[in-house]
């Protein structure tokens, strides 16, 4: 487990600044301790300074995870996001999608939210803006962009694509072999 190069700390922030924006912040410093990223096997890492100090002891090929996985990075180098980054991003989103309960199921089977199934979205998103999918009961669902700006939602026909899937809290169902 070793910290991110300067690289990879730009490009990962720019990706959750996508979501989140400036409010990056509040993830490090936290009032119940400071956080840090870490990266292990490609996959980066989101601890307690607390933890990673006990994670220390173990060696590096007996480690398999240590904190929440946030994402990896492709070959690439690039930065996906993963869906168990969801819990910390959707209380600090700026933009937000509300999913009427009928397309609920569709989206959370890794489908495009199209404007019949749109609730509400918040004002001034812009397109290809990163967006938290949240149900009506503001449960969130997973998280994705933005395919039309919010003017452009009000006036597009009913079957349209108004997000575009990313992760879904259903990937834990179907990818459960896989997910790491």
């Amino acid at each position: 487990m070793r910290p991110l190069t300067d690289e990879e700390t730009k490009t990962m922030f720019e990706k959750l600044s996508k979501y989140i924006g400036e409010n990056i912040k509040l993830l490090i410093d936290r009032p119940d301790g400071t956080y840090c990223f870490r990266l292990h096997n490609d996959r980066l890492y989101y601890m307690s300074d607390k933890i990673l100090k006990l994670a220390t002891n173990i060696s590096r090929d007996k480690l398999v995870s240590v904190g929440t996985c946030f994402g990896k990075f492709t070959k690439t180098q690039k930065f996906r996001l993963h869906i168990t980054a969801l819990d910390f991003l959707a209380p600090y989103a700026k933009f937000k999608v509300w999913v009427k309960p009928g397309s609920e199921q569709s989206f959370l089977y890794g489908n495009h939210i199209m404007k019949s199934g749109l609730g509400r979205i918040t004002e001034n998103t812009a397109q290809y803006q990163g967006v938290v999918v949240f149900s009506m009961a503001d449960v969130p669902l997973g998280f994705g962009v933005a395919a039309k700006t919010t003017q452009e939602c009000r006036k597009v026909d009913p079957m349209s694509i108004v997000v575009f899937h990313q992760a879904d809290i259903g990937e834990y169902i179907r990818s459960e072999d896989t997910l790491t």
